[in-house]
């Protein structure tokens, strides 16, 4: 950085990752092998692509900062397995992105990142809204962020964004990393996490985008009861207040829980009642 007369940008979330040890430890969390594809998501001054490219097939890095391509052009120029983009992640078709860039289109697909913790939510979002079949997902966040992910109903971590991982994937902390792993030292400290292709679901949603705005409208208001963010979002009129209580009447959901002691197969269940009595949830 200093030979390029970089400094990072707050405004970009960059935090480069610059321990070996936990480089090594994030390409052994995703198992990655020269029989791998290998997406990587703001790939910094390379340090972490760099042990992607000795371990991988191929690998296709994003980085938005163009400033940073001469450095990574550098950094990364003893391989010729590495493609680096400088694109917003936000802003690609994934699936167009690897027809392009893949030269073996059946090799097993992996993305590993250190992402950065501003859009670590719409990343991830973004991932697995895209239909890719990932074979895993390993990636870096903010460890308040990780507990969320793997949470489990009724802890105070459990929330939509867990239910939507978990619709998709299998979630666990691989393990931490402290904040002194990286320049500049970010205020937090850092998990990885590891997401793997869930068993089906043994009742799938009729309506895939419904059922993530009953993932929000259930958690809206936290402290609320399941039921007043029902009609919260419905509305209180005698007809729908009817409507509400026929569904969570025929999935034998309590209206005064709350919905961080629901499952991911009992919101589903509720979305489809809701359906069916005539709710678009």
């Amino acid at each position: 950085m200093n030979q390029y007369g970089i400094n990072t940008k707050k405004s970009l979330g960059q935090n480069f990752l610059t321990d070996m040890n936990i480089l090594h430890q994030i390409v052994a969390a995703g198992e990655v092998s020269s029989t791998d594809n290998v997406i990587e998501i703001g790939p910094g001054i390379g340090a972490l692509t760099e042990q992607l490219a000795r371990a991988a097939k191929q690998v296709l890095a994003f980085e938005i900062d163009g400033r940073l391509i001469e450095v990574l052009d550098d950094t990364l120029a003893p391989y010729d397995n590495v493609t680096v983009v400088n694109k917003d992640i936000l802003k690609v078709d994934l699936n167009e992105a690897l027809a392009q860039y893949f030269s073996d289109q059946m090799a097993p697909l992996k993305l590993v990142a250190n992402l950065p913790y501003y859009i670590t939510t719409p990343i991830l979002m973004q991932v697995l809204e895209s239909g890719i079949d990932f074979a895993s997902i390993v990636v870096m966040m903010q460890k308040e962020v990780a507990d969320r992910l793997s949470a489990q109903p009724g802890t105070k971590a459990y929330g939509a964004l867990s239910l939507a991982v978990q619709y998709r994937m299998q979630a666990h902390v691989a393990f931490t990393v402290s904040r002194t792993s990286f320049i500049p030292n970010p205020n937090v400290d850092s998990a990885i996490v590891v997401l793997t292709p869930r068993e089906p679901l043994t009742t799938l949603p009729r309506d895939e985008k419904k059922l993530f705005e009953l993932f929000k409208i259930g958690f809206a208001m936290r402290r609320k009861t399941l039921w007043n963010n029902l009609i919260t979002a419905f509305g209180k009129n005698a007809v729908v207040t009817n409507k509400l209580m026929d569904a969570l009447e025929m999935v034998q959901i309590d209206p005064k829980i709350r919905a961080e002691k629901l499952t991911l197969e009992q919101f589903i269940e509720l979305h489809n009642a809701l359906m069916t009595v005539g709710i678009n949830a």
